[in-house]
């Protein structure tokens, strides 16, 4: 037994339930419902995800607020590498941030990602492996290996010598490649804090992630089959979707989201957004307080009148 079986078994016993529910509709040998299973599959991880993203969002909000500390320490120690490093290090520990929490996500689903590769690189061979709960399933493991995405085997990937393959393959990349490129530009573009890009950690970081990330899997994904791709796909949807959303709705402080959501909350009051901003903020709503009750205090009493 394999260190990994569980997770063999985990993977494909996710695939495996949506397929048999998705079967009802469009038929047990159909490859609409064992693509659409993948897409289940990012459901299922990216929902177990959500507490890790929500720490991703509050590391980097923090990383943010950290930016003058970590420039002044940069300063500091600009000839001394190893003790800048220290410095940093030891201001992340004491804030319980992390650089690389940008990265936390597909870290996470690096295991995922390898057993589904594994599961369904088996159903490439002939016969036909399962891995999984499809082991020993005959009928099962004979529908997946038949299964086909707009005429691609869900097994084959861009080194099949089939056009159709090639074609498909190719289509899925581009969007992947896209998609990964795209959901870290709305970062960088909306969701951060305007930065001095000169001698920035963070904003270096977040530029090489930009272009890095889309060329390893240009690369990369010509090894990868069909269903990998469509689930990596899939997660990318996702992964723009709620960055999109957390973007809009509860932006970070400083960046031009936060700026543009305070222009339309004042626009709708039909004041300044320093109007807005000084009625928010507490010590002038304290001196404002304050001021009033001095006010009161100074006008004069009116007098009784007698009965």
């Amino acid at each position: 037994m394999s260190i990994l079986d569980p997770l063999y078994i985990a993977v494909s016993w996710v695939v495996v339930t949506f397929h048999k529910l998705l079967g009802n509709i469009f038929g047990d040998d159909s490859g609409v419902s064992w693509s659409i299973a993948i897409v289940g599959l990012v459901v299922v991880i990216r929902t177990l995800l959500i507490p890790l993203f929500v720490k991703q969002i509050k590391s980097q909000r923090a990383l943010t607020a950290l930016q003058p500390e970590m420039k002044a320490i940069q300063q500091k120690y600009k000839d001394d590498r190893q003790k800048q490093s220290e410095e940093l290090m030891k201001l992340y520990k004491e804030h319980k941030t992390n650089p690389l929490a940008s990265c936390f996500p597909i870290l996470a689903q690096a295991p995922i990602f390898f057993a589904l590769f594994q599961v369904l690189n088996g159903l490439g061979t002939e016969p036909p492996q399962g891995r999984g709960v499809l082991e020993g399933e005959t009928a099962l493991l004979k529908s997946a290996a038949n299964a086909e995405f707009f005429g691609a085997p869900i097994s084959a990937s861009f080194m099949d010598s089939s056009l159709t393959v090639k074609i498909v393959t190719a289509c899925l990349i581009i969007f992947m490649s896209a998609t990964t490129f795209t959901t870290q530009r709305q970062l960088m573009t909306k969701g951060m804090p305007k930065m001095d890009s000169k001698n920035n950690m963070m904003l270096q970081q977040q530029k090489i992630m930009l272009y890095l990330f889309p060329f390893i899997f240009a690369v990369s994904g010509v090894y990868f089959p069909v269903g990998v791709l469509i689930y990596w796909s899939t997660t990318n949807l996702w992964t723009w979707g709620q960055q999109f959303y957390v973007i809009k709705r509860n932006p970070t402080p400083g960046s031009p989201a936060f700026e543009a959501l305070q222009k339309k909350k004042a626009a709708k009051l039909g004041m300044t957004v320093q109007e807005m901003e000084s009625l928010n903020d507490p010590k002038r709503k304290s001196m404002t307080e304050e001021s009033k009750q001095i006010g009161q205090r100074q006008q004069p009493k009116k007098k009784k009148k007698k009965k």
